[in-house]
């Protein structure tokens, strides 16, 4: 599933290729994906207007319609932005497709038609009704804030990273590589983590989607020692020379290293 990274390179590849540029038709529309609003209400809020800028909270990008709104992409299991002339081959698995006046395309490709597709005029108030956490790399998510997000809270360690309605953009993935990072166990509870533990955690969540960011999301290649080019049971961990282990947590499988993960 795209997580904060992907949908920030999403952000990027999205400004770089979609701005300034009028739509002239608005097609494939997969009513399925639409969220609180209707295909025709879509076609209207988009069809001759253009996008002057995007956002990106957690795993939602938002892309600014002018000053009529903004139209909100969730990528789900498998979705991703193509941008393309018409002279090429159209990509499979459109469920929105937007026709620009200069003969370009935008595609938002969804094959598992796990995506959300909606609209809002408020950001705040789209992020409020999602029951959406902060974001884990606005610039007003400090070491404090984590801090407060985790008191009185139970559960899991990973179970915690991955809730949307704590911290915004954390899915199985970088959890296992945060984690991993931390030195944590994934089945460590909340309650238990200790100060420099937290400490280590908020570094780790900066630190892990920055850098999977920085390295346009595994495209040159991940540092020497992370877990993901090894996550599988069985492999030998890149820090410690232990052994990668995998188990069910929160219904999710965990990858990590017993030997440097801490429970």
């Amino acid at each position: 599933m795209p997580e904060l990274p992907d949908v920030e390179i999403f952000r990027r590849y999205f400004e770089a290729t979609a701005l300034h540029q009028r739509i002239s038709a608005v097609k494939k529309v997969s009513t399925k994906l639409l969220q609180g609003l209707s295909s025709r209400h879509l076609v209207k809020n988009l069809s001759s207007y253009s996008f002057r800028g995007a956002k990106r909270h957690g795993k939602y990008l938002f892309a600014r319609v002018e000053d009529k709104g903004w139209l909100v992409l969730h990528f789900g299991m498998s979705g991703f932005l193509k941008y393309f002339q018409n002279n090429k081959k159209t990509p499979e698995h459109i469920r929105l497709l937007i026709v620009f006046a200069n003969g370009s395309n935008l595609a938002y490709v969804c094959r598992r038609k796990l995506g959300r597709i909606a609209w809002t005029t408020d950001l705040k108030h789209f992020i409020t009704e999602c029951d959406l956490g902060p974001d884990v790399l606005a610039d007003n998510f400090n070491e404090e804030v984590f801090r407060s997000l985790l008191h009185n809270r139970r559960g899991s360690i990973k179970s915690l990273l991955m809730n949307q309605q704590v911290l915004a953009g954390i899915g199985n993935i970088y959890s296992d590589e945060i984690l991993y990072q931390s030195g944590i166990h994934p089945q460590r509870q909340v309650a238990q983590l200790q100060k420099n533990e937290q400490e280590r955690l908020y570094d780790g969540i900066r630190s892990v989607l920055q850098t999977a960011i920085d390295s346009h999301v595994g495209e040159t290649g991940w540092p020497d020692d992370w877990l993901l080019p090894v996550r599988e049971s069985g492999q030998t961990c890149p820090r410690c020379s232990g052994e990668i282990k995998k188990l069910k947590v929160a219904g999710r499988y965990a990858y990590f290293c017993e030997d440097h993960q801490t429970r």
